[in-house]
């Protein structure tokens, strides 16, 4: 169960007041320890209280007073760069506050004025407004329509993407039914016996055998018969009609 936020004003009643104090001054001296411990940093607590006779010093005496004297030794710009006192507290406090307030009025009457506007859609009369309300009016029409407008852009950029996605997808699925009936059938090539060498060598003994065997009954090597194998005269001048080349002599 989580603590209800206490208000931060003087305690009237002394009972509660002196409570209050040992509580929180028990508080703050932890605090302080679990700082120094876990930042690595130098730290030291003085607290003056009408219900204790000597101030409570934290870690020690010897201790506030070195980190006092490192303080003093600092330069005054620095020493007063991030130091408060009680006015200049309650200043910053001020300060925070208005700004507060400030950003939480300008949030009522723009409720108020919106508020305003939708009743003038019920057909209420704007008459009893002076010309600061119809200022607000008019400003917070205005947001209003900027944002009614945008969300109109903004339906016609995904419907105007929408169609052409649809369209483009359609126009796809057309050009590929097309080309499915208009493409002409793929042409077989004829298949292509690749011979090697020895397939050839293969091919070219067969064909001369059976050359050989078909003419072997009516064809004779040489020149006359079979039973009278006339063979060439060959003389001195080697007769050129038995070479029928030219390049022979």
């Amino acid at each position: 169960m989580t603590r209800k936020k206490v208000k931060l004003a003087f305690i009237t009643n002394d009972s509660a007041r002196k409570a209050t104090f040992k509580k929180r001054k028990k508080g703050l001296m932890k605090k302080v320890s679990e700082l120094s411990t876990l930042c690595g940093i130098d730290a030291c607590a003085i607290i003056y209280s009408p219900y204790d006779t000597s101030p409570e010093v934290w870690p020690n005496t010897m201790g506030a007073q070195r980190v006092l004297a490192e303080f003093k030794r600092m330069p005054e710009m620095e020493q007063s760069k991030k130091m408060v006192n009680q006015e200049s507290f309650i200043r910053q406090r001020i300060a925070k506050a208005s700004e507060q307030l400030k950003k939480q009025s300008k949030e009522n009457r723009e409720k108020e004025m919106t508020e305003v506007m939708y009743q003038g859609l019920t057909g209420k009369g704007l008459q009893n407004l002076n010309l600061g309300d119809l200022n607000d009016l008019g400003w917070v029409i205005d947001q209003n329509l900027k944002e009614v407008y945008k969300r109109i852009e903004a339906v016609k950029k995904g419907a105007s993407t929408s169609s052409s996605s649809s369209v483009a997808a359609a126009a796809v699925a057309a050009a590929a039914v097309a080309s499915q009936a208009v493409a002409p059938p793929m042409e077989q090539k004829p298949a292509v016996v690749e011979l090697g060498l020895d397939s050839m060598q293969r091919t070219q003994t067969e064909w001369f055998t059976d050359w050989m065997n078909s003419n072997a009954s009516d064809q004779h090597i040489g020149y006359g018969h079979a039973d009278e194998m006339i063979l060439p005269n060959f003389n001195d001048n080697h007769n050129a009609n038995v070479w029928p080349n030219n390049f022979y002599p």
